[in-house]
């Protein structure tokens, strides 16, 4: 095992033998083994390409292979063992497709009959390889940013948004990592292509999730309960949520969100359910204590799910979602779960915890933008930060917290992501009636950060990195790597990026992306501050 693909990888340099995010060394070698199995798949892809042949079945298994592969979303063994016998049932295919013949292992194994000898085959293909450190550290970089577009892409063809030419670099890229004889440049340029591409997948989310649900809109989201029967919904799948509202409904039973749910009380088409209520819970990390303490069923839709022991009855899966035990909804019929909630106790009383305000995307934010210029100009905004990412267990967090408690009064925060919890709470007030804390959605919702971000700069007819404006990023899985390739692709400098810098990045990769975008890590609240404001 060896995995340094998460934020809190073990020493800071790699989990080798169990993972942080709590995959055993069994689940670790699958997936390894699932990359190199679908690795071979895109061979064949890549090469059908060039002949005019694609195929849509073999593009949607690849984005959900790769995607399983992202922390914290599948723990099941033989989920992985099903997944790599079909990547190399579909290689066969587009082998025959494509009348092309590859000799590198990944285009010619063949799968061990049983889940011991996979484990076995997992192990001789681990990701530790490469004997150029920086070399291996870019084609690191390559397939973590995979893993984030994989997801996106994902997210976005749920919703029925699809870009072939998105597939087209999944598989020119899981192939061209697989060479030895790249040279660092070509890279370096395959790295930020990677960027460039999530760009038009998150465009496709973000067409998506609005075309489907309508554009968010500002609204107050209670963080108390309501008495009665309840549903806990957590990860990112508007989709899903929508059929859990469409399937409770007249049942009785109260649904909430967690984690990153927490901005789809936004989309007017979620917000028109009555028994959609509020939020209950933080980020990912706390839902261990959370989950237990939830007294209706719980459904992990998408990414983030740890395990479960403590709440096994209670807890469903659905998606790509995967723990073994666990009750997995295959068909998106969450009668299963709907009938667990109805068996369990609910909440005994109503309770007021206060609201936090969600719906400030893009299309709300522009709404307002001649009142945010005006501010602007007439300095009653000095400055824009934006702060967020994911949140994440290892110390070092509260550094978030720290700066957005500390940014000046005449400042304003915009936020996105699970890292918003560290803050999410917080009463900032507001700049003439322009809230100080806007929060943009989920990580799923970066595109519509960086359409502020560009509108703006046209506005104020500036570059953005001329703007008032600073990103102070946490960052933790997979999803988080590629939004950063993406803010490169787009020339943004000066990013804070914390609370440590990836371990697959070596000094020379840092040192590169230093020099061309003056990437760094955070310090202190007050250093920060000081050296953004003066």
């Amino acid at each position: 095992m060896f995995c340094q693909q998460c934020e809190q990888t073990a020493k800071g340099t790699a989990c080798t033998t169990m993972g942080v995010c709590g995959k055993n060394e069994e689940v670790a070698d699958l997936q390894d083994l699932l990359i190199h199995a679908t690795q071979g798949l895109c061979l064949y892809s890549d090469a059908a390409r060039k002949k005019g042949i694609t195929d849509s079945a073999t593009s949607l298994f690849t984005c959900e292979a790769i995607f399983s592969t992202l922390t914290n979303v599948n723990f099941d063994p033989q989920r992985f063992v099903n997944m790599i016998n079909k990547a190399v049932e579909l290689r066969e295919e587009m082998k025959a497709k494509s009348g092309a013949s590859f000799t590198v292992p990944a285009a010619t194994f063949t799968p061990a009959a049983d889940l011991a000898g996979l484990v076995e085959q997992g192990k001789a293909v681990t990701l530790d390889t490469e004997e150029d450190k920086d070399l291996r550290s870019l084609k690191h970089i390559t397939l973590f940013g995979l893993k984030g577009l994989a997801a996106y892409a994902d997210h976005a063809r749920i919703l029925g948004q699809e870009d072939d030419s998105v597939y087209a670099y999944i598989d020119e890229a899981m192939t061209t990592i697989l060479r030895d004889d790249l040279e660092l440049n070509e890279l370096v340029a395959l790295v930020l292509k990677c960027g460039e591409v999530n760009l038009r997948a998150m465009e496709l989310l973000d067409a998506g999730n609005t075309g489907k649900f309508g554009h968010p809109v500002p609204t107050a989201v209670p963080l108390g309960a309501k008495k009665g029967k309840a549903i806990l919904v957590s990860g990112h799948d508007l989709q899903d949520l929508a059929l859990i509202l469409e399937q409770t409904e007249g049942k009785g039973i109260t649904v909430y969100t967690h984690g990153e749910m927490l901005p789809c009380h936004g989309y007017p088409e979620l917000k028109k359910y009555d028994h959609f209520y509020g939020h209950y819970g933080t980020a990912w990390q706390n839902q261990k204590k959370e989950f237990a303490e939830f007294p209706g069923a719980v459904i992990m839709t998408t990414n983030c799910i740890q395990d479960p022991k403590a709440y096994m009855d209670s807890i469903f899966t659905c998606g790509l979602v995967g723990w073994p035990g666990v009750t997995h909804l295959g068909d998106k019929d969450f009668s299963p779960a709907i009938n667990k909630a109805l068996a369990m106790d609910g909440f005994s009383e109503d309770s007021d915890k206060d609201s936090v305000m969600v719906g400030f995307a893009r299309n709300a934010v522009l709404g307002v933008a001649d009142k945010i210029i005006e501010a602007v100009k007439n300095k009653d905004i000095r400055h824009f930060f934006l702060v967020g990412g994911c949140d994440g267990a290892k110390p070092g967090r509260n550094y978030y917290t720290e700066f957005v408690e500390k940014v000046p009064e005449d400042c304003i925060v915009l936020t996105l992501a699970c890292g918003k919890f560290r803050f999410f709470d917080k009463k900032l007030g507001d700049i003439g009636g322009i809230p100080r804390l806007l929060d943009v959605g989920q990580c799923n919702d970066s595109y519509s950060a960086i359409q502020i971000a560009v509108a703006l700069a046209g506005a104020f007819e500036c570059g953005v990195n001329d703007l008032p404006l600073s990103m102070i990023i946490s960052w933790y899985e997979q999803k988080a790597v590629v939004i950063l390739l993406t803010l490169l692709h787009l020339g943004i400098k000066d990013i804070r990026l914390g609370p440590t810098l990836p371990a697959f990045i070596t000094p020379n990769v840092l040192n590169v992306l230093v020099e061309n975008f003056n990437i760094m890590p955070i310090t202190t609240a007050d250093e920060d501050l000081k050296a953004i404001l003066g």
